[in-house]
């Protein structure tokens, strides 16, 4: 259903199709949107496609807790340094830190090498950039890549997810221009799935089909 206690989309491009409709441009000449992968990549084409925008991918990955890998202790950008919970940080190895960092560091390099055979690389300095994602829960991997990007002199940025909870929302706002959303829930239903009625793990394979058909 929509509407009602919360806003539920049909799949990943009925998604994109509302976001793009909540996103204001100013300047598409210096405008690109930045997808996350997998999720975020057939929205980010959508919006790039409605608003006619660049269109390029910044990966991000949480660093799992080692006893507990879906519980999020960090993340890390293809580009930048990790961010780290502090408090995790005091009681994790150093050792098995720096190994995991590693470990996806590769995995980002050899995954944005088989995307840039269709993907020209973005000037970020003094752009604006338009991050998209299928949803946020925490946002920890957003964070990292948000960090990035000011680390590259983005001059405006904006997040732009379906539904990311409103506490989360707000600690994003703390970092970025803007947070461009379809719904923002005060109550959060635990899970970004649980707003979609069809909502797949997005396999490489899709996103290399994806992008062999970019303009």
């Amino acid at each position: 259903m929509k509407g009602g206690l919360f806003l539920l989309f049909d799949d990943r491009l009925d998604a994109g199709k509302q976001l793009a409709s909540r996103i204001d441009i100013l300047d598409p000449q210096k405008t690109i949107v930045l997808a996350l992968p997998r999720g975020g990549v057939p929205l980010g084409i959508e919006i790039a496609r409605q608003h006619g925008l660049r269109f390029d991918m910044l990966l991000s990955k949480k660093i799992g807790h080692p006893l507990h890998p879906e519980y999020a202790i960090g993340a890390i950008a293809e580009l930048g340094e990790p961010i780290i919970n502090e408090k995790e940080m005091r009681r994790i190895d150093p050792v098995w830190l720096q190994q995991e960092i590693q470990s996806l560091r590769r995995q980002m390099h050899k995954r944005r090498a088989l995307y840039d055979q269709w993907l020209l690389v973005q000037r970020i300095k003094g752009q604006t950039v338009i991050f998209v994602d299928d949803g946020i829960a925490t946002g920890m991997t957003m964070k990292a890549a948000v960090q990035s990007v000011k680390d590259q002199k983005a001059s405006h940025i904006i997040v732009a997810v379906p539904v990311v909870p409103e506490n989360t929302c707000q600690d994003l706002l703390k970092q970025v221009d803007a947070v461009a959303a379809v719904d923002i829930p005060r109550h959060f239903l635990g899970a970004v799935g649980a707003y979609y009625r069809h909502f797949p793990q997005v396999e490489d394979k899709e996103v290399e089909q994806m992008l062999s058909q970019l303009d």
